[in-house]
């Protein structure tokens, strides 16, 4: 029930967003730089909130708090109007959202972990989640405006956070303070997975908040591109339920050299051609751009990290990889208003960067 809120609101969120900023009068750049600002707040709400949780013991209701913050955020998605009203709902999204995935995420490794169930498949019913509301974005969007689909993403955090409540309890002893993002942060196998994890996943910052304004500028309806979204997360699925055999073969080094190797060829894709038949190859590459480098890094940190300290671990992660995407995210608002997709290149990159750094991850866990 928690996956399927989270991600359904981030098949909202993640493609129709930026096009709601763009149909509100924002140029390319401030685009970029909302947001950027966005971003910027989640490197510090994000660790905040998984400190708060590690701290009383209570996951669920930092969760729940942060998604109630998202869902009002949301609504001012809805009402504001010019760059100074979209920036601070956007801030405000990102302080509220910051830390709710990764807190779900160290809630459902540490029951998989526990209780001997697969991560993947469970996690992919999120991903069928951002499938529909991808697809009903693009149709809410087309039919009634970008400005609708605030409205859905409101509806998406509400059930979010109720979904969080509605968790079973566990155990977590209350942490002791002092030092934990630090001692976190010297742990070899974590910060190797950082620096790959940001890397691959930083390397989605021009797709993420350039793709649909690109595809849309080249003439590709509202709907096909949710259409387009929506494969993208389908191999993903795939990927999520299927793929344990392979990832369990590959380690997380062999999973993150693919989904390298899965970027070069994406992100060269996207940069040259706006044609359907290779946009739906280069989409279907996402079950590897992200979903492999996901799998590989649920698996290091499921099995490095003690779950006195899961909440602030994830989060930390998720701060480093918002770190790569804030900095991809402001380099693409200025470079998409001047190169057009040939920042997609720029992305490519860092992929052939995040090769090199994956050879040193570990080849089993």
């Amino acid at each position: 029930m928690l996956f399927i809120a989270q991600f359904g609101a981030l098949g909202v969120m993640l493609p129709f967003v930026p096009p709601l900023m763009a149909a509100a009068g924002l140029s390319a750049a401030e685009v970029g730089g909302v947001l950027a600002a966005g971003a910027a707040m989640r490197l510090l709400s994000g660790p905040m909130g998984g400190r708060l949780a590690d701290a009383l013991g209570q996951p669920r209701a930092v969760m729940a708090g942060g998604a109630a913050i998202a869902a009002v955020a949301a609504c001012l998605y809805g009402l504001a109007h010019g760059l100074t009203g979209l920036l601070l709902a956007n801030l405000l999204m990102a302080l509220g959202f910051a830390s709710v995935v990764p807190l779900g995420d160290a809630m459902a490794l540490r029951a998989a972990r526990e209780q001997g169930w697969d991560y993947g498949r469970v996690r992919a019913l999120g991903s069928v989640a951002f499938i529909v509301t991808a697809g009903a974005g693009g149709w809410l969007a087309e039919r009634a405006g970008a400005g609708s689909i605030a409205w859905l993403l409101a509806g998406a955090l509400a059930a979010a956070g109720l979904a969080a409540l509605a968790l079973p309890a566990m155990e977590t002893p209350r942490r002791r303070s002092g030092g934990t993002i630090r001692s976190i942060a010297a742990l070899p196998g974590f910060r190797r997975i950082l620096l790959v994890a940001a890397l691959i996943q930083g390397s989605h910052a021009a797709y993420y908040a350039f793709g649909s304004i690109h595809w849309e500028r080249a003439g590709v309806s509202a709907t096909m591109i949710g259409l387009l979204w929506a494969w993208s997360v389908v191999a993903e699925v795939l990927l999520f339920a299927w793929g344990r055999p392979l990832a369990e073969r590959l380690g997380p080094r062999g999973l993150a050299l693919v989904a390298a190797g899965a970027g070069l060829l994406r992100w060269g894709i996207t940069a040259e051609t706006v044609a359907l038949p290779a946009l739906v190859l280069a989409q279907g590459l996402h079950a590897l751009t992200f979903g492999a480098m996901h799998l590989a890094t649920m698996r290091v940190m499921q099995h490095a990290i003690p779950p006195v300290v899961a909440g602030t671990a994830q989060t930390l992660l998720a701060a480093g990889i918002g770190a790569m995407m804030m900095a991809g995210t402001l380099a693409t608002g200025q470079g998409y208003a001047a190169m057009g997709a040939t920042v997609f290149w720029g992305m490519a990159a860092m992929c052939a960067v995040a090769a090199v750094g994956a050879r040193r991850l570990p080849g089993r866990g």
